[in-house]
Protein backbone atom coordinates (compact mmCIF):
# COMPACT_ATOMS: atom_id res chain seq x y z
CA UNK A 1 0.00 0.00 0.00
CA UNK A 2 2.99 2.24 0.97
CA UNK A 3 4.57 1.67 -2.52
CA UNK A 4 1.20 2.32 -4.87
CA UNK A 5 0.52 5.55 -2.31
CA UNK A 6 3.94 6.88 -3.19
CA UNK A 7 4.07 5.99 -6.76
CA UNK A 8 0.39 6.97 -8.15
CA UNK A 9 1.32 10.92 -5.82
CA UNK A 10 4.16 10.34 -8.12
CA UNK A 11 2.22 9.62 -11.31
CA UNK A 12 -0.69 12.41 -10.69
CA UNK A 13 1.89 15.35 -9.73
CA UNK A 14 4.36 14.10 -13.17
CA UNK A 15 2.45 16.61 -15.11
CA UNK A 16 3.72 19.66 -12.70
CA UNK A 17 7.57 18.63 -12.51
CA UNK A 18 7.39 18.60 -16.36
CA UNK A 19 5.58 22.32 -16.38
CA UNK A 20 8.17 23.12 -13.85
CA UNK A 21 11.16 21.65 -15.68
CA UNK A 22 10.30 23.67 -18.74
CA UNK A 23 10.17 26.73 -16.83
CA UNK A 24 13.60 25.99 -15.14
CA UNK A 25 15.41 24.83 -18.26
CA UNK A 26 18.77 25.31 -16.18
CA UNK A 27 17.86 23.06 -14.05
CA UNK A 28 20.23 20.24 -14.04
CA UNK A 29 18.27 17.12 -12.54
CA UNK A 30 21.28 14.83 -12.28
CA UNK A 31 23.43 17.11 -10.02
CA UNK A 32 20.66 16.57 -7.56
CA UNK A 33 19.83 13.10 -7.85
CA UNK A 34 22.27 11.83 -5.27
CA UNK A 35 21.11 14.38 -2.95
CA UNK A 36 17.11 12.88 -3.32
CA UNK A 37 18.14 9.51 -2.91
CA UNK A 38 18.72 9.60 1.19
CA UNK A 39 15.23 10.97 2.05
CA UNK A 40 13.71 8.73 -0.59
CA UNK A 41 15.10 6.35 1.27
CA UNK A 42 14.17 7.57 4.60
CA UNK A 43 10.78 8.08 3.80
CA UNK A 44 10.61 4.18 2.14
CA UNK A 45 11.89 3.02 5.89
CA UNK A 46 9.59 4.59 7.77
CA UNK A 47 6.53 3.67 5.88
CA UNK A 48 8.25 -0.21 6.38
CA UNK A 49 9.37 0.08 9.68
CA UNK A 50 6.08 1.80 11.00
CA UNK A 51 3.37 -0.32 9.36
CA UNK A 52 5.99 -3.83 10.80
CA UNK A 53 6.56 -2.09 14.34
CA UNK A 54 2.65 -0.73 14.67
CA UNK A 55 1.54 -4.29 14.47
CA UNK A 56 4.12 -5.49 17.01
CA UNK A 57 3.30 -3.09 19.76
CA UNK A 58 0.08 -1.26 21.27
CA UNK A 59 -1.75 1.69 19.25
CA UNK A 60 -0.63 3.81 22.03
CA UNK A 61 2.70 3.40 22.15
CA UNK A 62 3.06 3.34 18.43
CA UNK A 63 1.59 6.80 17.99
CA UNK A 64 3.61 8.01 21.17
CA UNK A 65 6.47 7.29 20.26
CA UNK A 66 6.24 8.38 16.35
CA UNK A 67 5.12 11.94 17.79
CA UNK A 68 8.49 12.24 19.25
CA UNK A 69 10.16 13.62 16.27
CA UNK A 70 10.34 17.05 17.60
CA UNK A 71 13.02 15.59 20.11
CA UNK A 72 15.06 14.57 17.68
CA UNK A 73 14.44 17.22 15.57
CA UNK A 74 16.40 20.03 17.12
CA UNK A 75 19.63 17.77 16.85
CA UNK A 76 19.34 16.39 13.16
CA UNK A 77 18.87 20.35 12.03
CA UNK A 78 21.83 21.27 14.58
CA UNK A 79 24.10 18.63 13.23
CA UNK A 80 23.12 18.92 9.64
CA UNK A 81 22.73 22.92 8.87
CA UNK A 82 23.82 24.41 12.48
CA UNK A 83 20.30 25.01 13.08
CA UNK A 84 20.06 26.27 16.75
CA UNK A 85 16.33 26.55 18.67
CA UNK A 86 15.87 29.87 20.92
CA UNK A 87 14.47 29.62 24.17
CA UNK A 88 11.15 30.52 22.95
CA UNK A 89 11.12 27.37 20.40
CA UNK A 90 12.59 25.06 23.13
CA UNK A 91 9.53 25.84 25.52
CA UNK A 92 6.71 25.35 23.22
CA UNK A 93 8.37 22.08 22.19
CA UNK A 94 8.56 20.76 25.68
CA UNK A 95 5.01 22.55 26.25
CA UNK A 96 3.62 20.82 22.78
CA UNK A 97 5.22 17.29 23.59
CA UNK A 98 3.74 16.92 26.95
CA UNK A 99 0.65 17.26 25.32
CA UNK A 100 1.54 14.09 23.07
CA UNK A 101 2.32 12.72 26.32
CA UNK A 102 -1.03 13.58 28.06
CA UNK A 103 -2.50 12.23 24.76
CA UNK A 104 -0.59 8.59 24.92
CA UNK A 105 1.39 8.35 28.07
CA UNK A 106 -0.98 7.12 30.13
CA UNK A 107 -1.89 3.94 28.41
CA UNK A 108 2.33 3.59 27.86
CA UNK A 109 4.28 0.83 29.72
CA UNK A 110 7.54 -1.14 29.53
CA UNK A 111 7.10 -4.32 28.59
CA UNK A 112 9.48 -6.88 27.00
CA UNK A 113 6.45 -8.44 25.16
CA UNK A 114 6.45 -5.01 23.56
CA UNK A 115 9.82 -4.15 23.31
CA UNK A 116 11.08 -5.45 19.50
CA UNK A 117 7.72 -3.26 18.23
CA UNK A 118 8.76 -0.11 20.21
CA UNK A 119 11.97 -0.16 19.09
CA UNK A 120 10.78 -0.97 15.56
CA UNK A 121 8.72 2.54 15.96
CA UNK A 122 11.54 4.36 17.30
CA UNK A 123 13.42 3.79 14.27
CA UNK A 124 10.40 4.77 12.48
CA UNK A 125 10.63 7.96 14.16
CA UNK A 126 14.33 8.58 13.68
CA UNK A 127 13.59 7.81 9.51
CA UNK A 128 10.89 10.42 9.27
CA UNK A 129 12.85 12.84 11.18
CA UNK A 130 15.84 12.82 8.99
CA UNK A 131 13.63 12.40 5.88
CA UNK A 132 12.02 15.95 6.94
CA UNK A 133 15.52 17.55 7.70
CA UNK A 134 16.89 16.33 4.72
CA UNK A 135 14.79 18.46 3.09
CA UNK A 136 15.76 21.63 3.99
CA UNK A 137 19.37 20.54 1.93
CA UNK A 138 17.32 20.14 -1.35
CA UNK A 139 15.80 23.92 -0.84
CA UNK A 140 17.94 25.14 -3.95
CA UNK A 141 15.97 22.88 -6.20
CA UNK A 142 13.85 25.61 -7.60
CA UNK A 143 10.44 24.18 -7.99
CA UNK A 144 8.91 21.78 -5.72
CA UNK A 145 7.65 19.48 -8.02
CA UNK A 146 11.30 19.09 -9.15
CA UNK A 147 11.52 17.68 -5.39
CA UNK A 148 8.87 15.45 -4.44
CA UNK A 149 8.10 13.47 -7.55
CA UNK A 150 11.73 12.22 -8.26
CA UNK A 151 11.30 11.98 -4.34
CA UNK A 152 8.02 9.95 -4.45
CA UNK A 153 9.06 7.46 -7.31
CA UNK A 154 12.16 6.30 -5.77
CA UNK A 155 10.83 6.17 -2.39
CA UNK A 156 7.63 3.82 -4.09
CA UNK A 157 10.67 1.65 -5.39
CA UNK A 158 12.23 1.26 -2.40
CA UNK A 159 8.84 0.03 -0.86
CA UNK A 160 8.03 -1.78 -3.46
CA UNK A 161 11.26 -3.78 -3.12
CA UNK A 162 10.28 -4.35 1.31
CA UNK A 163 7.07 -5.69 -0.23
CA UNK A 164 9.07 -7.91 -2.52
CA UNK A 165 11.18 -9.09 0.27
CA UNK A 166 8.18 -9.68 2.54
CA UNK A 167 6.27 -12.04 0.06
CA UNK A 168 9.79 -14.13 -0.39
CA UNK A 169 9.99 -14.47 3.45
CA UNK A 170 5.87 -15.80 3.40
CA UNK A 171 4.42 -12.08 5.40
CA UNK A 172 2.52 -10.95 2.13
CA UNK A 173 0.06 -12.84 0.83
CA UNK A 174 -1.04 -10.65 -1.88
CA UNK A 175 -0.49 -7.77 -4.07
CA UNK A 176 -3.53 -5.70 -2.94
CA UNK A 177 -5.78 -7.50 -0.03
CA UNK A 178 -9.16 -9.63 -0.17
CA UNK A 179 -11.12 -6.87 -0.91
CA UNK A 180 -10.01 -5.40 -3.99
CA UNK A 181 -12.87 -2.48 -3.90
CA UNK A 182 -11.95 -1.30 -0.34
CA UNK A 183 -8.21 -1.58 -0.72
CA UNK A 184 -8.40 0.36 -3.89
CA UNK A 185 -10.38 3.67 -2.57
CA UNK A 186 -7.68 3.53 0.36
CA UNK A 187 -5.16 3.96 -1.80
CA UNK A 188 -6.68 6.52 -3.59
CA UNK A 189 -7.33 8.43 -0.14
CA UNK A 190 -4.03 7.93 0.94
CA UNK A 191 -2.83 8.93 -2.13
CA UNK A 192 -4.21 12.38 -2.70
CA UNK A 193 -4.38 13.42 0.84
CA UNK A 194 -1.53 12.36 3.37
CA UNK A 195 0.65 12.20 0.10
CA UNK A 196 0.17 14.62 -2.53
CA UNK A 197 -1.20 17.33 -0.24
CA UNK A 198 0.41 16.20 3.13
CA UNK A 199 4.13 15.20 2.60
CA UNK A 200 3.94 17.88 -0.33
CA UNK A 201 3.16 20.73 2.23
CA UNK A 202 5.80 19.35 4.89
CA UNK A 203 8.81 19.23 2.02
CA UNK A 204 7.44 22.66 0.94
CA UNK A 205 7.68 23.80 4.67
CA UNK A 206 10.73 22.59 5.27
CA UNK A 207 12.66 24.35 2.43
CA UNK A 208 10.92 27.56 3.15
CA UNK A 209 10.53 27.46 7.12
CA UNK A 210 12.23 26.65 10.26
CA UNK A 211 12.28 22.45 10.68
CA UNK A 212 11.03 22.98 14.15
CA UNK A 213 7.84 25.10 13.46
CA UNK A 214 6.89 22.61 10.92
CA UNK A 215 7.53 19.50 13.02
CA UNK A 216 5.80 21.34 15.54
CA UNK A 217 2.72 22.05 13.50
CA UNK A 218 2.57 18.91 12.25
CA UNK A 219 1.78 17.67 15.57
CA UNK A 220 -1.20 18.63 15.87
CA UNK A 221 -2.26 16.08 13.25
CA UNK A 222 -4.12 14.22 15.86
CA UNK A 223 -6.62 16.69 16.67
CA UNK A 224 -7.81 16.66 12.99
CA UNK A 225 -7.27 12.73 13.12
CA UNK A 226 -10.37 13.34 16.50
CA UNK A 227 -12.18 15.44 14.48
CA UNK A 228 -12.86 13.27 11.52
CA UNK A 229 -13.27 9.89 13.35
CA UNK A 230 -15.67 11.99 15.50
CA UNK A 231 -17.80 13.54 12.02
CA UNK A 232 -17.25 10.13 10.29
CA UNK A 233 -17.67 7.34 13.02
CA UNK A 234 -19.27 8.78 15.86
CA UNK A 235 -16.34 8.42 18.02
CA UNK A 236 -15.97 10.75 20.93
CA UNK A 237 -12.68 12.06 22.34
CA UNK A 238 -11.40 10.97 25.57
CA UNK A 239 -11.13 13.99 28.24
CA UNK A 240 -7.20 13.91 27.93
CA UNK A 241 -7.72 14.81 23.83
CA UNK A 242 -8.83 18.21 25.03
CA UNK A 243 -5.74 19.35 27.69
CA UNK A 244 -3.54 17.90 24.64
CA UNK A 245 -4.73 19.39 22.22
CA UNK A 246 -4.55 23.11 23.90
CA UNK A 247 -1.07 22.26 25.40
CA UNK A 248 -0.06 21.46 21.42
CA UNK A 249 -1.86 24.06 19.96
CA UNK A 250 0.40 26.63 22.88
CA UNK A 251 3.07 24.82 22.14
CA UNK A 252 2.92 25.35 18.22
CA UNK A 253 2.10 29.23 18.78
CA UNK A 254 5.41 29.80 21.31
CA UNK A 255 7.74 27.90 18.48
CA UNK A 256 5.76 30.39 15.72
CA UNK A 257 6.42 33.18 17.81
CA UNK A 258 10.28 32.63 19.32
CA UNK A 259 11.40 32.13 15.65
CA UNK A 260 13.94 34.06 14.49
CA UNK A 261 12.41 36.30 11.52
CA UNK A 262 14.62 35.46 8.76
CA UNK A 263 13.74 33.00 6.33
CA UNK A 264 15.63 29.80 7.26
CA UNK A 265 17.07 30.77 10.75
Amino acid sequence: MSAYRLLFAGLLLLPLAIKARKAYPQYRSQVNARSILPPAICLGLHFATWIYGARLTLSAHATLLVNMTPVIMPYLLHLMFRERLTKGEWIGTAIAISGVFVLGGADFHLSPEYAWGDFVCVLSMLCVGAYLALARSNRNIPSIYLYVVPLYFVSGICCLIFALVAALFGALDNVIGPRVGHEVLMIAGLTVIPTVLGHSILNWGMKRYRGQTVVIINLSQFIFAAIIGYLFFEEVPHSRFYLASSLAIIGALIVIRSAPRSTFG
